[in-house]
């Protein structure tokens, strides 16, 4: 063989091996998890809901290979806050009853903003009513708490209260002072060969939380609303930072998706099972559902599905 004839064949042959190696290791992963996270479902009373709903569940639970479980990522319901108790009754059986008959996977609830009710209904709000804020969704989808956790394989899910009543009025993303205390407890309980998924409805960081209303302020400046993103993010990284089993966190809410590397950990804010409340697309945002695909290595892989 010529020399030059060799020196191409072997930079061709290197460079192919240098190019495949990465994405062979990848592909090699065990995958010890197949998640479908459906968020922001905002059922209410209709047929494009009622079906809209089903058709999620249905496909997600004929994906190849099969998911493991269901997160509901909050905002199942189209909107507690400001509903009567009528109302509100009707939601949160009606979306029990597609569950019920649509559904025969396992299902971890997060609670959204909307469904926490009573706290927007301005006249006689029911705070001595038992069901007041969040007590009745806590009790409707059967939660072991308003913030809980659970392990499956060699990842342990921490489910999170994203959703706090702002004493100047609305709602306000952070973590309360007893779910932080349970909350940094947990993490120094989760054993050293286990990776940690965050679950909150209510991103804990996100660049879609800036362009939800795609515009700026007068000034100029691109502003984060407190009830779009975790305000509590700058001190929550302070703890991530000392954690490094905490691989990725995912969300809903802003019926937007990103997907953000930060200081080692992934960030996917995964859409909207209704898009625009069940008018289409949100900004340009289809209504969606993320799979999740958990490594047994540590690594996170989110595929957004348009279903």
């Amino acid at each position: 063989m010529k020399r030059k004839s060799f020196i191409q064949k072997a930079t061709t042959l290197a460079g192919g091996s240098l190019v495949a190696s990465p994405l062979l290791a990848f592909t090699e992963r065990k995958k010890t998890l197949r998640v479908a996270h459906l968020s922001d479902i905002h059922l209410k009373p209709g047929m494009e809901p009622e079906k809209g709903m089903a058709k999620a569940l249905h496909h997600a639970q004929n994906l190849h290979p099969g998911v493991s479980f269901i997160i509901n990522g909050g905002d199942a319901i189209m909107d507690a806050l400001a509903a009567d108790k009528q109302k509100t009754a009707t939601q949160f059986d009606l979306f029990k009853t597609i569950l019920k008959n649509e559904n025969s996977l396992p299902v971890h609830h997060t609670i959204g903003n909307h469904d926490i009710w009573g706290w927007f209904i301005k006249e006689n709000r029911p705070e001595d009513d038992p069901q007041y804020g969040k007590a009745w969704v806590v009790d409707t989808f059967e939660m072991k708490n308003r913030y809980y956790s659970f392990t499956q394989q060699k990842w342990h899910f921490i489910v999170l209260d994203s959703t706090q009543l702002n004493a100047a009025g609305g709602y306000i993303a952070r973590l309360d002072e007893p779910q932080l205390e349970w909350f940094t407890k947990e993490l120094e309980s989760v054993p050293k060969d286990h990776f940690i998924c965050l679950v909150s409805h209510i991103p804990i960081l996100s660049i879609c939380a800036g362009l939800y209303f795609e515009k700026t302020e007068a000034n100029g400046d691109l502003m984060i609303k407190r009830n779009l993103m975790h305000t509590d993010f700058l001190s929550l990284r302070k703890i991530f930072a000392n954690t490094p089993q905490l691989k990725c966190c995912i969300s809903g809410h802003i019926h937007m998706q990103d997907e953000l590397t930060y200081q080692g950990i992934k960030y996917y804010c995964n859409g909207a099972v209704c898009g625009n409340w069940w008018k289409g697309a949100f900004n340009n945002f289809e209504p969606a559902y993320a799979l999740m695909e958990f490594y047994d290595d540590g690594h996170t892989k989110r595929t957004i599905i348009n279903y």
